[in-house]
């Protein structure tokens, strides 16, 4: 577990397994200092049911409980909107309760599922380094993942040597989501260790730390900046670190920019040619130097 500090230690409690035994576990590290939250996304029937259930199991131990219910915008995959509206409330719930650290319940088995589902789409050693052990929300709240360590079944075993009943969510066995085929998969497949992948992922994110540290310095000489613009030398920069002197270009001219790694990588092959293509909402001209401004405002 994680040392609380100053104040008192938020849970986002889904009332499965693995957030009730992280519950559990900071209860029993930090009592009187926990706090906990549970979104209702509102996609299921049942979701108020075992949001009041995940209420209960926090009475019974004492630890205040809020549920925040959400509603879920248009478009794109469910998942990703959910995920997106469960930190946002999560994040204004920590704020509002003066909370400082936000706890989940992620383990070793959702890092090899994570791991594993990006090494088939390809993904780079940012993507690779999985699921973070903390990230900063926001200036005044960190996000923890203190059980990336531990097992499924382990988490599993001490929800019930407690007594206490998880819910169940039937999305994740639902193999219309890449996940849960994946989980199949992994159980399928006894020669795969979680634990060892979870390493890995680890060791990936340590490099992905050393980059963003090179990078970081690289600009200073590379990347020159201004109002609504951007100019990046990139002669002799090696492609992973090049890939990230892009990134930072994009994200000066619009700071919502998020492009995935094959963006970046046909956006750089494109860029070498000289050739000038918009990606993202900003004007990419290439050439000796790689120019970045805003995209002009497209006639009616």
């Amino acid at each position: 577990m994680v040392a609380s500090g100053q104040g008192r230690i938020g849970i986002a409690l889904s009332g499965g397994p693995d957030s009730l035994a992280l519950l559990l576990l900071a209860v029993a590290a930090f009592p009187g200092d926990v706090a906990a939250a549970t979104v209702d996304h509102r996609l299921r029937p049942e979701s108020a049911a075992e949001a009041a259930a995940a209420a209960a199991a926090c009475h019974r131990l004492g630890v205040p409980h809020q549920i925040l219910a959400v509603t879920l915008p248009r478009g794109g995959s469910v998942q990703a909107r959910a995920r997106a509206a469960r930190y946002a409330a999560l994040t204004s719930w920590a704020t509002a309760e003066g909370i400082a650290m936000l706890l989940t319940g992620h383990h070793a088995d959702d890092q090899a599922e994570t791991l594993m589902m990006r090494l088939l789409r390809g993904s780079g050693v940012a993507g690779l380094a999985g699921i973070r052990p903390h990230i900063a929300l926001s200036e005044s709240l960190m996000l923890c993942r203190p059980l990336l360590g531990w097992r499924r079944a382990e988490l599993a075993a001490i929800v019930a040597a407690a007594g206490l009943q998880p819910v169940a969510d039937p999305s994740n066995s639902d193999e219309r989501f890449d996940r849960a085929r994946m989980r199949r998969q992994l159980a399928d497949t006894a020669w795969i260790d979680p634990v060892a992948l979870a390493r890995s992922a680890a060791a990936l994110a340590e490099a992905d730390d050393a980059l963003e540290i090179l990078a970081h310095d690289l600009a200073a000489e590379r990347l020159a900046t201004g109002d609504g613009w951007a100019q990046l030398r990139p002669d002799g920069v090696p492609p992973a670190l090049l890939r990230r002197l892009v990134a930072r270009g994009l994200r000066h001219v619009a700071p919502d920019a998020a492009p995935r790694g094959d963006q970046l990588g046909s956006l750089i092959e494109q860029l070498r040619t000289g050739a000038t293509v918009t990606l993202a909402g900003v004007l990419c001209s290439g050439g000796e130097s790689w120019r970045f401004q805003p995209e002009p405002p497209r006639r009616g």
